[in-house]
């Protein structure tokens, strides 16, 4: 029996079907909403797309790399364009079969003989009068997404907020003209946050205030017309932080933010945390030059609510018509069951998995996209699932127990740290276990694309495994398509970076191909 029940009709479980479905497993994907999309479905309660939301990252990086998004698409795709995207994405891999949409998965457990796991779903109808379905899967999925309970945060006397705007979490901002010639304040500094903040403030609210516990940097969506992450997201920065310690590849980053996007500071925002990983980094366009105009006004946390009256950490106090939290999202995953969730340790942030996919005691039970990534996940997810289904084929080793043992020990040595994951770092590490990572001594003509143009996914179809004939034209091309990368050749600061980290790995065979890079005409 090679039968896999994916949860989630997103782009995680939509890829996971695709690359399960080419290893001779038969998936079944289920997901609650109407149409398949996840949270690009805008589906009303389980999704967090607003009307004019566009994606954060790139075209390139945010496709998979069987499928490139259509000539005319906008450097960053509408949510509707996106939408568009993965039902295009399900019909090339004849994936429409294997939806079974409008059904809520209500507990997964393992089967009761050992082997394979049970599955009990229930389809959504008006009457919710529907009998629950059970069946066994000799392997599962779990692909619903990291980002579908908003977490609001407990603060005193918010419960007597009197404004007429109420309180919400930016998950559920659909409506911006409700918020117009009101006086609205956004808390957190994430993306979402800083992007509705922005939104609000240019479609007509009178004053919007910016709440949060400690400022981020802040990257804007381009760079003198290059989209951000295909200069921040790089093979080079990967190594990078692979190779020098912690505290050198933070004032890298944080040279590279302040010198394409100033500090948040010069902004009139406050300074942030000198150390890049304490403070942390999000990403939007607008928003530090809206608070440079006056038109959001950051403040300090929130210390206490009196009706329509907020006071905040340093003592000064706004009057406000409405509040909305940005300040992230609990993990959620109530179908699994309590044994499942125990061994797991699981908590409203954190679950014990090796590489965050696999647990040595759950066998054929995935997790896939359940990491905070920071930068574009779709490289990120094709990779996962292409290391889950080769791995489940045969084709690349199980991981030995005693090796998944010790990377979960790692993790929960450092749970109580930083969550968020750079991209970078992720797709690499997936790349790896996939067997799929490319060889840059076999491709030095690609050298500049792979090392300094961004990590886009087919990218990653250059060898091993599914590689394709076109891929090398395809990485040149992504990488030339805003400019970032002009040519084949290393411009001198190129070579020096490169030296310099060819020196920190102190890995012969790498050094002497930086060495031949450098002296090529």
């Amino acid at each position: 029996m090679r039968n896999v029940a994916i949860v989630g009709a997103g782009p995680g479980g939509l890829v996971a079907a695709r690359y399960l479905k080419q290893e001779g497993f038969e998936p079944t994907i289920f997901d609650q909403n109407p149409s398949l999309g996840g949270q690009w479905s805008a589906t009303p309660g389980t999704s967090g797309v607003w009307p004019a939301m566009r994606t954060n990252t790139s075209r390139i990086m945010t496709s998979f790399s069987d499928l490139t998004h259509p000539p005319g698409t906008a450097v960053y795709p509408t949510n509707q364009e996106m939408h568009t995207y993965l039902e295009q994405y399900a019909a090339k891999f004849n994936l429409t079969p294997a939806l079974r949409l409008n059904t809520r998965v209500e507990e997964i457990a393992q089967n009761t003989s050992g082997e394979g796991w049970r599955v009990r779903t229930k389809p959504r109808t008006e009457a919710n009068d529907s009998p629950i379905r059970e069946e066994i899967f000799s392997h599962v999925v779990i692909a619903s997404g990291r980002y579908n309970k908003p977490a609001i945060p407990l603060i005193p006397g918010l419960n007597t907020f009197s404004g007429k705007g109420g309180i919400s979490h930016t998950f559920d901002y659909k409506h911006p003209e409700k918020y117009r010639d009101l006086r609205v304040l956004v808390g957190g500094c994430a993306i979402s946050a800083l992007e509705i903040a922005s939104d609000l403030a240019m479609l007509g609210a009178a004053k919007v205030f910016s709440s949060n516990r400690r400022q981020r940097y802040i990257l804007l969506k381009l760079l003198a017309g290059v989209p951000t992450d295909h200069c921040a997201f790089t093979r080079f920065g990967a190594f990078a932080m692979e190779s020098f310690p912690m505290e050198t590849n933070a004032q890298f980053l944080k040279e590279f933010i302040l010198s394409r996007c100033g500090s948040p500071e010069g902004y009139g925002a406050p300074k942030p945390h000198d150390n890049v990983f304490e403070a942390g980094i999000a990403l939007s366009q607008h928003f530090l030059p809206l608070v440079a105009e006056g038109r959001i006004e950051v403040k300090p946390w929130i210390q206490e609510v009196t009706g329509r009256d907020v006071r905040f950490v340093d003592g000064s106090a706004e009057t406000v018509d409405a509040i909305l939290f940005g300040t992230g999202f609990e993990l959620n995953l109530p179908f699994l069951s309590k044994e499942i969730r125990e061994r797991l340790n699981m908590d409203h942030h954190h679950l014990d998995l090796f590489q965050f996919t696999f647990h040595p005691d759950l066998p054929g039970l995935a997790f896939l996209g359940m990491m905070e990534l920071q930068g574009p996940y779709f490289p990120v997810l094709e990779l996962q699932a292409r290391w889950i289904a080769y791995s489940w084929a045969g084709h690349v080793p199980v991981v030995p127990r005693e090796q998944m043992e010790a990377g979960i020990a790692a993790y929960q040595a450092r749970r109580s740290g930083p969550r968020m994951v750079p991209m970078h770092f992720a797709a690499i590490t997936f790349a790896r276990a996939a067997g799929v990572e490319p060889d840059l001594q076999q491709w030095p003509q690609l050298a500049n694309a792979l090392l300094f143009g961004p990590l886009s996914p087919v990218s990653f179809r250059l060898s091993g495994r599914d590689n394709l004939p076109s891929a090398a034209e395809r990485v040149v091309e992504d990488a030339k398509a805003f400019g970032a990368i002009p040519s084949a050749k290393l411009a001198p600061m190129q070579q020096g970076q490169l030296q310099n980290l060819a020196a920190a790995r102190n890995n012969p065979a790498f050094t002497k191909f930086v060495e031949e890079l450098s002296a090529a005409p």
